[in-house]
């Protein structure tokens, strides 16, 4: 599980290209730097956005700490980016879902169904899985400095 986390510190980030990316963040109670790889749900390049999903839900331990501190820098390919987390309500959260399923149907289905979501392939099904995943936006801010961050 932490082998995409060791080949972005060894410099290999670019081998996942856009569809994953290393988050950093600061542990709400110990204040200590963590990372994870998440999977990019999508990517907007001219908001220089990056969507991510909490498959493990509003209790996963990287939402959590982005809750307490929502600026922090995530690497994407081997390039840092400073980010400010914005968390979608569960409305958008159905049209990001109805969409990744459109364009990775399978990874959709597998994802749903390790997630406990009942999907059947169509369009709403997904729709009503989006709106009990928590989906975080990360956006880039000119000039955004997260405290305490080093980039790696």
């Amino acid at each position: 599980m932490r082998l995409p986390v060791l080949a972005y510190r060894v410099g290999l980030g670019s081998l996942f290209g856009k569809r994953l990316l290393l988050l950093h963040h600061t542990g709400r109670v110990s204040g200590r730097d963590r990372t994870t790889v998440l999977e990019v749900v999508s990517f907007d390049a001219v908001e220089a956005s990056w969507t991510v999903a909490s498959g493990f839900g509003p209790k996963a331990d990287w939402y959590r700490n982005l809750r307490a501190q929502p600026q922090t820098l995530i690497r994407c390919g081997s390039h840092p980016h400073p980010v400010t987390a914005r968390f979608l309500p569960a409305d958008d959260g159905a049209a990001i879902m109805a969409d990744y399923a459109r364009r990775h149907p399978r990874t959709a289905r597998r994802l749903c169904a390790f997630m406990g979501l009942p999907v059947d392939g169509s369009d709403e099904s997904f729709r009503a899985a989006g709106r009990a995943i928590p989906f975080v936006r990360l956006e880039a801010g000119a000039g955004h400095s997260p405290a305490g961050r080093r980039h790696r």
